[in-house]
């Protein structure tokens, strides 16, 4: 081992919280120097997390030649799949034989081996499922039966549930005994003679009871079962409000089917938050690591709504063309009521995203929550204009002018308050995610009313 692999070894327990720039500087010296015994001896020790990190690190072309290196320890370790960037995990895939993945595949748990399988190519997909064990291929093909990002794509199919007529004793022998177990879990089912849950036990509790004693007598009836077609934030929104750990997932006639564990449910959670960020900004998670065209054309669209909604803008200071060229003033202080109009209606607009996001804000709540906003608008505006039209008497020497901002700084910000919060519930009604489309709305909104107002004032008051 050259000395860079051999002093980052010696540091390699720090590898566990995260990958270094010193191990990644390594990794690429020994790249550049084509000494693949070296990149081998660096990379295949690291955790999987870590492992998965460093593959989106490096450049493409290195990329490929790491995987190639460490290939036959990628298909024993499949796990360093189910950490990768949707996009690189495809490039890493491609390189891989569908005989390969399906072994890499059949070592993972059902949910994680789904998660990977469900980003392939139909072709390729297909390939590798008829590659997989006839189990795994059972178990992956009817996952891909329910909706996307539903509990059944969500749900783990290896399962510990016993008939509640079984004893402690048989139970703890039973476990283990059989082999196709999940390696961690907290919970075990009791079900009735239909496989329908009808309570749980917590491994914990069914360790310290005694052995004679029956299953049905120490489970909790205080289960929740999901629908296998229950949207996954309706099951997060459930995991966070009833505090569970782990909760058994049903199909229609109430048999059961897997469970889902509180693992899964802290990255649906960070998914949907990070969707929701980036829908916001109108750029998709992958962009990171997408081609520069690919890049281009996913921004391109939200791009030209942003044009059009500049345009409408733009269109009603056309209008108050002419008291513009008469008060030059107008065009410097312009900008100030646009900016405190978006700021203020960007954080009216946060707020309620979040409010409908978590299901605190609703229907039965919103008149409430929109004669706040109203408001804290009317204050921050009252505030502002206070501060705002004395500067832009003393600036411009004229106070009449100063009246115009402070008007239309209060308008402003009360329309902007009121709009933040009223746009999200409209596109929530409208079955529109608000997410998405209420920052281009609240845009257009504060600019053209911020416009109008100051212009459509100063037209009033000073010409």
């Amino acid at each position: 081992m050259s000395e860079t692999a051999a002093a980052v070894g010696d540091d390699r327990p720090e590898e566990g919280y995260g990958l270094s720039h010193e191990m990644l500087q390594a990794v690429e010296e020994a790249l550049d120097a084509y000494n693949l015994q070296d990149v081998e001896k660096l990379v295949v020790p690291l955790h999987s997390a870590v492992m998965a990190d460093l593959l989106e690190q490096l450049h493409p072309e290195d990329r490929r030649t790491v995987v190639g290196i460490i290939r036959p320890h990628l298909i024993a370790d499949a796990e360093v799949l189910t950490y990768l960037d949707e996009e690189v995990r495809g490039q890493v895939i491609e390189l891989l034989a569908p005989e390969e993945i399906a072994s890499a595949l059949a070592e993972l748990d059902s949910d994680d081996a789904l998660g990977v399988i469900e980003g392939l190519e139909e072709e390729e997909r297909e390939k590798v499922l008829e590659a997989l064990p006839t189990a795994a291929r059972m178990f992956v093909e009817e996952g891909l039966t329910f909706p996307e990002y539903s509990a059944g794509r969500l749900m783990q199919r290896e399962i510990v549930a016993v008939p509640m007529f079984w004893t402690v004793g048989k139970t703890i022998d039973w476990l283990r005994e059989t082999e196709g177990l999940p390696d961690d879990f907290h919970l075990i089912f009791a079900v009735d003679p239909m496989y329908r849950p009808v309570g749980s036990v917590r491994l914990a509790h069914m360790l310290r009871s005694k052995r004679p004693v029956k299953v049905g007598a120490i489970i909790s009836e205080d289960i929740r079962p999901i629908p296998a077609e229950m949207d996954q934030e309706e099951v997060a929104h459930q995991f966070r409000q009833l505090s569970l750990v782990s909760a058994p997932v049903v199909d229609k006639s109430g048999r059961l089917m897997g469970v889902i564990t509180v693992d899964d449910i802290v990255d649906v959670i960070d998914e949907e938050a990070e969707d929701d960020l980036l829908k916001m900004g109108g750029v998709r998670e992958d962009d990171l690591y997408r081609a520069v065209v690919d890049t281009t054309k996913s921004r391109f669209a939200w791009l030209g709504v942003n044009l059009v909604t500049a345009i409408v803008a733009s269109m009603v200071i056309g209008v108050f063309e002419g008291t513009i060229q008469q008060i030059v003033a107008l065009a410097v202080l312009m900008p100030i009521v646009a900016s405190m109009g978006g700021n203020a209606g960007t954080q009216s607009l946060t707020v309620a995203v979040r409010g409908i996001a978590m299901r605190e804000l609703t229907s039965d709540n919103a008149p409430r929550v929109l004669w706040k906003e109203v408001l804290v608008g009317s204050l921050n505006g009252l505030i502002f204009a206070v501060i705002a039209a004395p500067v832009a008497g003393l600036w411009f020497g004229d106070w009449m002018l100063g009246l115009v901002i402070g008007s239309a700084m209060i308008i402003t910000l009360i329309a902007a308050g009121f709009s933040g919060a009223l746009i999200p519930l409209v596109l929530e009604r409208l079955k529109v995610d608000p997410a998405v489309a209420s920052g281009v709305f609240l845009t257009t909104v504060t600019d053209v009313i911020g416009f109008f107002a100051f212009l459509g004032l100063a037209a009033w008051i000073l010409i």
